[in-house]
């Protein structure tokens, strides 16, 4: 609950009973969480204490056995959004298994859903849930802000919480370009520096005498001396009692106006006072407005302009890997890119891509009040509507939630999401993130496949055929958990079995690995640390009985695709690795790779096949015109597409053989649209007459 509802009552209920205590702000969350105990004996099932929630909107905590809160949402009803966790009918991923670690919960009853979302958000930057979208390091970014309750206000660079009375613009991501912004500043409007010895010497002055009505012959009566600032047009002269506490309160306006990237007003009344300035024959005062204004149009030479109106616009770009994403903001104000912030957080495919998405939106615009016209993202949030009133009040006017689809806003939004890309890459790359998970996923490998050492080198296997026609197997490598593309294999199967059959293919493939030769064979390496076959259990048992035979003992499982299950030889229960851990990415990983590379051969030699079968067919066309013609269009497609008159300009190509090319291709174009695409009257027969 935001500071401005500090009069509200809410509800606080753990186990079926609840407790009324004031709200003030998260703090006052804490004393309304306390859990009211059944009696002794009493221990309901979780489903039977949430059936006793009721059914207002609020927040709830659910809890794990150490009572730390691992997850916190919101709900129009509470008790309805409860059950569907208890029942596990929320189909994230993620639910099971945090249900798994839940053993109790608290609740918050609230007066309507927007004050639902702005407790969830207090309440999530409090406990940081596990379970939660958050930002990956959680550090504190750097803000630029100004202390609007002193007499002269000024500006400074921080990274403090939020305090009451200093307005704050940001966050940055960029340290160096937030004290670049406040120097730029400070050259365009002269403002006071809350670092600066005079500046903090009047503040406690003024403090001292509250009742003094004259603040400026106050200040004149202490001997004050201008600063070096002022001598170098950074300062307005406060310390030497030179400016009014209404001239510097224009200069604060002018600068909470450029920091927001609304400069066109400020520009023109730059120009404005450098014209009264030239009239009055100032010319020193006139050429001080000059520069400030060459400054200005110095910082518009290296800002993009991206619309034609003055828009003010945020672009809120998404690149999510397994367990980790990033998030980039580009603000543009008045048409123009302002700046561009880079987050990392700390979920990715793990979670559902709408919650990742809100959860970032929520926890950016919670700590920054730089809140723009429209915000756009990639996609429609179920809480749109609810999130724009929240964004809208912050405004203090309409602030509308937009998924571009076409136009300039999408091609920007899409440069954000490629930046979001690059900020993950280097993250990952600085701080050794990939490898670390690599070795995380090793380590989860040998432990829950019951291994003697953690698997440095794996192999794996898939079968890729269409009814038992041009099957093939490919063997990829995955060595210290990264794919050893050097060491991927292909076999051609040779077992004529007249349908698919993927035990006896698998057992063929294997046999022919494992070979004696081939193990003997260097380009093949070593014995692998772990076998992987593509499939549940009868692929599992082909490969059991073919390593049997061989007599070698390597530790193998199979991967089902329909609940990424692993069969293992010495369990008939499957194991189940957690979601989003780095063992089942990393399997998952090598099962698709496998999978892709079998694939693309078994493409290969479908098309080769069926050109070969095609242009047999033609009169005239024998190996050495077949490669001419082969080798002049590049592939089966591009032939088909030719007229008689380029097939006939192939060398060596007669015109009375290119007639026949095209009408064999013609022909075989209608064979295969007649068999994928059965006559309108055989189509109306079956419907006429099922035993058709």
């Amino acid at each position: 609950m935001s500071g401005e509802h500090n009069n509200e009552v809410v509800t606080s209920h753990a186990a079926g009973e609840g407790v009324a205590a004031p709200l003030d702000a998260v703090e006052a969350a804490d004393a309304a969480l306390r859990a009211v105990r059944l009696p002794s004996g009493v221990s309901p099932s979780l489903a039977e204490q949430v059936s006793r929630v009721p059914t207002d909107p609020g927040c709830y905590l659910w809890k794990d056995a150490s009572d730390t809160v691992v997850y916190v949402g919101k709900a129009k009803n509470l008790r309805a959004r409860m059950r569907q966790y208890v029942t596990l009918q929320d189909e994230r991923q993620k639910i099971p298994l945090m249900m798994q670690l839940v053993k109790s919960f608290d609740y918050i009853v609230v007066e309507n859903e927007h004050e639902a979302l702005v407790l969830e958000r207090n309440l999530i930057g409090q406990y940081h849930p596990y379970f939660n979208v958050d930002y990956k390091d959680d550090k504190s970014y750097p803000y630029i802000a100004i202390t609007k309750d002193d007499v002269f206000p000024a500006i400074k660079y921080t990274r403090e919480r939020h305090r009451k009375g200093t307005r704050y613009f940001g966050p940055y991501t960029d340290s160096r370009a937030a004290r670049e912004t406040i120097d730029t500043l400070r050259k365009v409007q002269p403002i006071c520096l809350a670092t600066c010895a005079e500046w903090k010497r009047i503040k406690r002055l003024i403090a001292a005498h509250p009742d003094d009505a004259s603040v400026i012959e106050l200040i004149c009566a202490q001997n004050g001396r201008p600063c070096f600032d002022y001598h170098v047009g950074r300062g307005p002269g406060v310390c030497a009692g030179l400016i009014s506490p209404d001239e510097y309160a224009r200069h604060v306006r002018d600068v909470e106006r450029f920091l927001s990237g609304h400069r066109g007003a400020f520009v023109h009344e730059l120009r404005e006072q450098m014209a009264e300035a030239a009239a009055d024959l100032d010319f020193e005062r006139a050429a001080r407005i000059k520069r400030r204004l060459e400054v200005i149009d110095g910082l518009d030479d290296r800002q993009q302009v991206v619309f034609p109106q003055a828009l003010d616009i945020d672009l809120v770009g998404f690149y999510r890997e397994e367990t980790i994403a990033g998030a980039c903001v580009f603000v543009v104000r008045e048409g123009r890119t302002v700046r561009s912030c880079e987050f990392i957080l700390d979920k990715g495919l793990d979670v559902a891509e709408e919650e990742l998405v809100e959860g970032f939106v929520k926890r950016y615009y919670d700590e920054t009040s730089d809140i723009p016209g429209e915000v756009d993202v990639h996609l429609d949030l179920e809480d749109g509507e609810l999130i724009e009133a929240w964004l809208s009040e912050k405004r203090g006017k309409r602030c509308r939630l937009h998924r571009p689809q076409r136009g300039e806003k999408k091609r920007l939004l899409d440069m954000a999401a490629l930046n979001a890309r690059h900020a993950l890459m280097r993250y990952m790359m600085r701080t050794g993130y990939a490898d670390d998970r690599t070795n995380q996923a090793l380590l989860q490998l040998e432990s829950a496949l019951a291994l003697p050492a953690a698997p440095m080198r794996i192999e794996c296997f898939d079968i890729s055929t269409i009814h038992g026609r041009h099957t093939v197997a490919s063997m990829v490598v995955f060595t210290n958990g990264r794919p050893d593309k050097g060491q991927y294999r292909r076999f051609k199967v040779q077992s004529v079995t007249g349908e698919a059959n993927d035990f006896l293919s698998m057992q063929e493939v294997l046999g022919r690995r494992y070979a004696p030769e081939r193990m003997a064979d260097e380009r093949f390496g070593s014995k692998p640390d772990l076998l992987v076959v593509d499939g549940g259990k009868p692929q599992l048992t082909a490969a059991l009985t073919q390593l049997e035979e061989l007599g070698l003992d390597i530790p193998v499982c199979g991967l089902a695709k329909a609940d990424e299950e692993i069969f293992v030889p010495w369990d008939d229960t499957p194991v189940v690795l957690p979601n989003g851990s780095a063992s089942l990415y990393l399997i998952k990983q090598v099962r698709d790779e496998a999978h892709r590379f079998a694939i693309t051969f078994h493409r290969e030699l479908r098309d080769k096949a069926m050109t070969v079968s095609v242009l047999d067919e033609v009169d005239g066309v024998g190996p050495t015109r077949k490669k001419a013609i082969m080798r002049h269009f590049g592939s089966m497609k591009r032939l088909r597409a030719a007229s008689v008159e380029e097939i006939a300009s192939v060398k060596g190509v007669p015109a009375q053989v290119a007639q026949a090319v095209y009408d064999t291709l013609r022909a075989w174009d209608e064979e295969r649209r007649a068999a994928a695409d059965p006559p309108a009257e055989d189509e109306r027969k079956r419907a006429d007459n099922p035993g058709f």
